[in-house]
Formats: C-alpha cells, sequence, structure tokens
C-alpha cells in the first residue's frame, strides 16, 4: 500500500473528506485562525522570556507558549496538516513587529523582502496543498 492509499483510509483523510462535502471551508477557516492564534501565542511567549528575567516571568511565557502549542495541535482538527502548519511560518513575521514596536529594533529593507517570501510561500503550499485535497 503506498503513500496515497493509506492517507485516504486514515480517519483524518476520512473527515476530511466528510467535512469538504459539508462545506467544510469554514471549519478549515477555524483552523487558520488556530494556526494564526498559535503562531502570536509562541512569539508572545519568547518575548516574555526575552524582556524580563525571573521565574514569574518564565512561567508566565511558557504558559502562553504552550497555549500557542495547544492551539496548534487543535488546528489540525479542522485542516490536513500540509495546509495549516506552513501558516506557523508567520510567526517570523510576528516576530519582525514586535522586535521592531517592542524591542526597537531596525526593520531592514532586506527583512521586508524576507517577509513578503513568507507571505508568498504560505500562500503557495496552501494553495499547492487545496489542489492535491
Amino acid at each position: 500500500m503506498d503513500v496515497k492509499e493509506r492517507e485516504k483510509k486514515t480517519p483524518e483523510a476520512a473527515a476530511e473528506k466528510e467535512n469538504a462535502k459539508k462545506g467544510g471551508n469554514s471549519q478549515l477557516w477555524i483552523g487558520v485562525l488556530l494556526m494564526v492564534v498559535c503562531a502570536a501565542c509562541l512569539c508572545a511567549g519568547q518575548l516574555i522570556w526575552k524582556m524580563y528575567d525571573g521565574l514569574l516571568p518564565m512561567i508566565l511565557g511558557f504558559i502562553v507558549y504552550v497555549g500557542g502549542a495547544g492551539a496548534m495541535l487543535y488546528a489540525y482538527h479542522f485542516g490536513s496538516v500540509s495546509l495549516l502548519q506552513p501558516l506557523n511560518s508567520i510567526s517570523y513575521i510576528f516576530s519582525t513587529i514586535l522586535g521592531a514596536v517592542v524591542l526597537k529594533e531596525s526593520v531592514t529593507p532586506l527583512k521586508v523582502v524576507a517577509v513578503v517570501v513568507i507571505l508568498v510561500g504560505v500562500y503557495i503550499l496552501a494553495a499547492g496543498g487545496k489542489k492535491e485535497e
């Protein structure tokens, strides 16, 4: 049995097909939103660790970070990993924004190009994943 045949027989694949029959785009958007929450939480947790010293900030950052990981795991109930996981790369965009706004880091033209490349890459991966389904 090849990989595509196994994927078709998994409970997740069956759920995705059933979801698509019922107009699953609305559920996919839940997964997308949860991945955005995941990326934001990962960045926020790391920012807390960078900005503050001590046990309480470490614990708070850990809680926020783990909350993001939980959002990511839950997001996978609403779409395939190949569609949702690339969205996690927007955490680099959030980090660039937080670095500039909160930490007063400079945003160079090269960083702007990198953000655009990430956005284009996420779009291409997500669009390619939709066509394969």
